[in-house]
Order: C-alpha cells, then structure tokens, then sequence
C-alpha cells in the first residue's frame, strides 16, 4: 500500500482509511488526497466530528444502540411499545427500521449472527442480555429482524430455540425480505410490508 514520496503521516492515514469498508487500496488513496485538498471545509471538521464521537457516543447499556446518552434515545423514549422487542443484528439494521418508522417497541443489537467460518459463537453475541429481557414478564414479543443471510437465518433459529423457555411469542419478518438481503439495503416500503406479514417462528 506503499505510495511513492509520501511522508509517514500521510501513509499511516492511506492505511487507516483502507481499513473502512468498501475502501481499498486505491480508494484510499484517493479519499485522502480528496481530504489533503479540503483541510477547511472538510478535513478539519471531519477530524473534530470524529474526535467527538470517540469520546461522546457510547453502546446502550439496555439495547446496544449508540448515542450520547445511556439509555438511548429509543429505550428513554416513553412512546415506545415496552412490551415488543426487536432484534437485530447491527445498529444499522437498527436505523435502517427507523427511517422506515417500520416499528415502533424497542430493540436489542445482537453486534453480529453466529458463524461457524468466521468462529462467531453465542457467547460473543449480546445473547445473554437478550435472554434476560425476554424473561420480564412485561415483555409479550421477540421480533427477530435478522437479515435473510445463511448465517442469520441459523442465528435466529437458534434464538428461537433458546426463548423457547420464556412465555414470550417469538415472530420473524415475512420473506418479503428477499434471501441474501441486508435490511440496511432495503427501501422503506418492503421493510414496512415484512413488518406487517411476520409470523410465528
């Protein structure tokens, strides 16, 4: 990733920025020279934003969202539908259903799904949390909105067996999400639509 007559500096931020998704070597290189040309207006601002969300933004101790503030927004909110669940495997998926005001009860961020090739297992997941949720006897259902990935699929029927045990009805989203699909990706409307059609697990 070397780049000829380039300084340290400029290297060690090439490297950082290859490290993003989406973003390889060369992408890289051209996103930095893009910031190196617009210190003022981009690059500097860029800097201080990043500077604050390190020290500001932090996980919901409750559900695993980030934000400034522990609980976060969705899970201080008294208009929230306390007694439904959603979850999800990233706080993209997160925001993904909130754009769409798809649902409108709580969730809880996984922070991945189980895989056997990447050696995910349950205990590296907020599982355990979840578990311990779904035994309150306020909660009446779990909305697993994992996406229609092999990974998710075998991640939420291993869910649905685990909260076998907790008087909770456990749904997933209609197949209207198509298999292979990240709910991030997904317009409003068919995310709404999975909402409405989801069934018993």
């Amino acid at each position: 990733m070397s780049t000829a007559s380039a300084g340290p500096e400029i290297e060690r931020l090439i490297t950082l920025l290859a490290k993003l998704p989406g973003l390889g070597p060369r992408s890289a290189r051209r996103a930095a020279l893009h910031l190196l040309g617009r210190r003022d207006n981009l690059m500097s601002p860029l800097a201080d934003a990043l500077s604050d969300a390190a020290s500001k933004i932090q996980p919901c101790a409750q559900c695993a969202n980030l934000d400034v503030t522990d609980p976060c927004i969705v899970c201080a909110s008294p208009r929230r539908q306390e007694q439904t669940i959603c979850v999800v495997e990233t706080v993209g998926d997160l925001w993904a259903l909130e754009r769409a005001g798809a649902f409108k009860g709580r969730y809880h961020v996984l922070g991945g799904v189980l895989s056997a090739l990447d050696g995910i297992r349950p205990e590296d997941l907020n599982i355990a949390k979840l578990i311990d949720r779904a035994s309150d006897e306020s909660i009446d259902e779990i909305v697993l909105a994992l996406n229609a990935t092999v990974d998710g699929q075998t991640t939420a029927h291993y869910l649905s067996d685990k909260l076998a045990d907790c008087s909770v009805n456990v749904t997933s989203l209609a197949r209207g999400v198509p298999v292979g699909g990240e709910l991030d990706y997904l317009d409003d409307g068919t995310l709404m639509a999975a909402f409405k059609s989801r069934s018993t697990v």
